[in-house]
């Protein structure tokens, strides 16, 4: 029997800092893939610690590119995606990995809804075909759209609407009670801007527009 999650005790972490873009040499086609930093600055070591997480920025091997892991079996220039399994993904060819710090805890947020990750289908029929057929294309974005308490006063609603404001990219870390674990990396929507109704609490929505897909771990 699945294990039913609730929407309660979750905490929300946002992407504070990165650390210095390391050279990433290659990342395997196994399960789990092994990234190997061996020409990264200083060489031969990325300071990466078992259990942190890190964003890639990489070529070729895109279905790894902008998303973000958990480090297992780390050594001084190689580690784990952890429960990434890379055996049919793309030939990876250049990139870079950075440690991320979760030093924003965003405790505002009073509903959540996510949209996109569907197939956009692309037609394949041939003239021999009595019916038309497709195979699946690129998929669309994947959207977070989160309602929150409008309070100018608090840390967290301050540090997405900069992050909104300098339109960058922020790693995002959803934690359940239970360990139960959701990451994504995405552009941030906060324009600050209070609504809600009569007699209501004041909200303002915040938006999260993911680059790559997201990860999850259960524990």
């Amino acid at each position: 029997m699945a294990t039913v999650v609730k929407w309660s005790g979750v905490t929300v972490s946002v992407q504070s800092a990165l650390g210095a873009a390391k050279t990433i040499v290659s990342i395997t086609k196994a399960s789990p893939g092994v990234v190997d930093t061996s020409l990264a600055s200083p060489p031969a070591a990325h300071g990466v610690a078992n259990g942190e997480y890190v964003v890639l920025d990489v070529l070729g091997m895109n279905q790894v590119n902008q998303r973000v892991f958990r480090a297992a079996s780390v050594t001084t220039d190689t580690l784990q995606l952890e429960d990434e399994d890379t055996t049919a993904y793309n030939t990876f060819s250049t990139g870079s990995l950075q440690e991320i710090t979760f030093g924003i805890t965003v405790s505002t947020i009073t509903g959540l809804t996510a949209s996109g990750g569907d197939f956009d289908f692309i037609d394949k029929t041939t003239i021999h075909e009595t019916a038309r057929s497709q195979i699946p294309g690129p998929s669309s974005p994947l959207v977070f759209s989160m309602e929150s308490i409008w309070d100018p006063a608090d840390p967290g609603l301050q540090a997405l609407k900069a992050a909104a404001d300098a339109q960058g990219l922020r790693a995002v870390h959803l934690a359940w009670p239970n360990g139960y674990r959701y990451l994504f990396n995405a552009y941030v929507g906060c324009s600050g801007v209070p609504t809600g109704s009569a007699q209501d609490k004041v909200i303002t929505p915040l938006v999260f527009t993911a680059e790559g897909r997201g990860t999850w771990y259960a524990d």
